[in-house]
């Protein structure tokens, strides 16, 4: 009887030592994919940004590309690089509402006293016959080789509720400050752009650009990146200068809303 026992006793403890160590196996198995599952991106809360830099063989971003890149990639987003002819007409009229973040690049040229935004795409004629009626008005020239816009053309083509995916856009080139309230109308948040005549060679204001760019992905607003961009060169400005040369202010301003933040 007592050996019964004894056995009875030997198969309950080797059951019960079974079903824990089932239930540690369980558990060590369980707890990586919970790890892993804690650490993955959530997809939902990625944003997009576009950089289109339309005259970039001749004046190209260089270092400044993966720069600003890799400050938004830290922000929360994944960044999309387009050059030269991949900025095309359309890519401008139809896409840029799909990204949340749009800088675009580019300068201005003049033509029968109009001026025109370089768009970045080669001439050619399925372009010219699918824009044939801004061909034929003026709003959109070939005579560069590559397709230029005016803003008349942005205005008829970025109605109201055109970028309304648009948090922010920033447009580097010569008096994008003209069609910038174009593209606030049209849903953009907020509108960095440019006042007056600028360049894009020497890498000066891809500088400023990267400087604006940090000071958004870090969390800052719209209106105190531009303004701890802008006022360091307002405040050296006498400091720094020959008496003989003319100070420095960068051109950067905006429209919108003064209190957007980018970081995700």
């Amino acid at each position: 009887m007592l050996l019964c026992s004894k056995v009875r006793n030997l198969y309950l403890a080797c059951d019960l030592k079974k079903i824990i160590s089932f239930l540690i196996i369980l558990l060590v198995l369980a707890s990586p994919v919970t790890v892993a599952a804690a650490n993955l991106p959530n997809p939902s809360t990625q944003g997009k940004a576009v950089i289109l830099s339309s005259l970039d063989s001749i004046m190209p971003m260089g270092y400044y590309e993966t720069y600003i890149a890799a400050q938004l990639t830290n922000a929360g987003y994944s960044v999309t690089f387009l050059k030269d002819k991949s900025v095309t007409v359309n890519f401008l009229v139809n896409q840029l509402n799909n990204y949340n973040i749009v800088i675009w690049r580019t300068n201005t040229y003049s033509w029968n006293h109009a001026t025109y935004y370089y768009v970045g795409e080669t001439v050619n004629v399925a372009t010219e016959q699918k824009y044939a009626s801004d061909l034929s008005q003026g709003s959109l020239n070939t005579n560069a080789g590559i397709f230029g816009v005016t803003a008349g053309f942005l205005s008829n083509h970025f109605r109201p509720g055109t970028l309304n995916h648009v948090k922010l856009m920033i447009l580097i080139s010569s008096d994008s400050n003209i069609f910038g309230p174009t593209m606030i109308k049209a849903g953009a948040s907020s509108v960095i752009f440019c006042i007056g005549l600028v360049t894009l060679s020497y890498g000066l204001i891809d500088d400023l650009t990267s400087q604006l760019v940090s000071y958004l992905s870090s969390g800052l607003n719209v209106y105190t990146s531009v303004f701890d961009t802008v006022n360091p060169y307002n405040n050296q400005a006498d400091l720094l200068r020959d008496p003989l040369d003319n100070a420095y202010s960068p051109p950067f301003w905006f429209g919108g809303s003064s209190t957007l933040t980018i970081s995700q």
